[in-house]
């Protein structure tokens, strides 16, 4: 990351955290955790979606642009992830991990893991990915944590258009989170900026 890509980056957090301080978080009992959608199809769900807004995470510092999951069934009927980007530096950069449902009754909530990342490496746990909203025929998906510590907009587009991005804001809002904590996710043939979704 050169200095140019770093004063972008810093800028967006600053603006994104300048934000919160002046609007504040949406009102949402704090015991409560993000409520998953009433069902999630599975064999529907699996494939390539893109992200275009995320809550910034350590993990994901690295990457610029073009952050992608694709998601399959393995051969122990579990997910297999493969989440990758295209770093700062113009390189790849790369994770294989598996997602496992912890609740059968809507199948959207699940355990995601990696081996080798610190508190993460275990397959089997507690639920880490909630799906909180979807949009028609699964073109789009709000994905957080019980905590509300991550959050992300995954899409099976590069882009998507106002109306779509007002329903997100919404499901954002509904699960109890802050639109102003999520960066967009610059992506090729989408946005093309990182800021904070409030702003955009």
């Amino acid at each position: 990351m050169n200095r140019n890509q770093f004063r972008t980056l810093a800028a967006a957090f600053a603006l994104s955290a300048a934000t919160v301080a002046i609007t504040g978080t949406p009102a949402a009992n704090a015991q409560d955790q993000p409520q998953p959608i009433a069902s999630l199809d599975l064999s529907r769900y699996l494939g390539t979606w893109y992200q275009l807004a995320a809550m910034p995470q350590y993990f994901n510092l690295v990457c610029a642009r073009d952050t992608r999951a694709e998601y399959a069934l393995d051969p122990q009927g579990d997910v297999s992830v493969h989440n990758s980007c295209t770093t700062w530096a113009g390189g790849p950069n790369e994770i294989r991990g598996t997602a496992t449902v912890t609740d059968p009754v809507t199948n959207a909530q699940l355990h995601v893991s990696f081996p080798g990342v610190p508190t993460q490496e275990s397959r089997y746990g507690a639920p880490n990915y909630i799906v909180t909203a979807l949009g028609d025929n699964y073109s789009w998906a709000l994905v957080t944590d019980p905590n509300r510590l991550s959050g992300f907009v995954l899409s099976r587009t590069p882009s998507l258009d106002p109306a779509q991005w007002n329903d997100i804001r919404a499901a954002i809002t509904r699960a109890g989170e802050n639109t102003c904590l999520y960066l967009t996710s610059p992506t090729t043939g989408g946005l093309d900026a990182l800021a904070p979704l409030c702003a955009v």
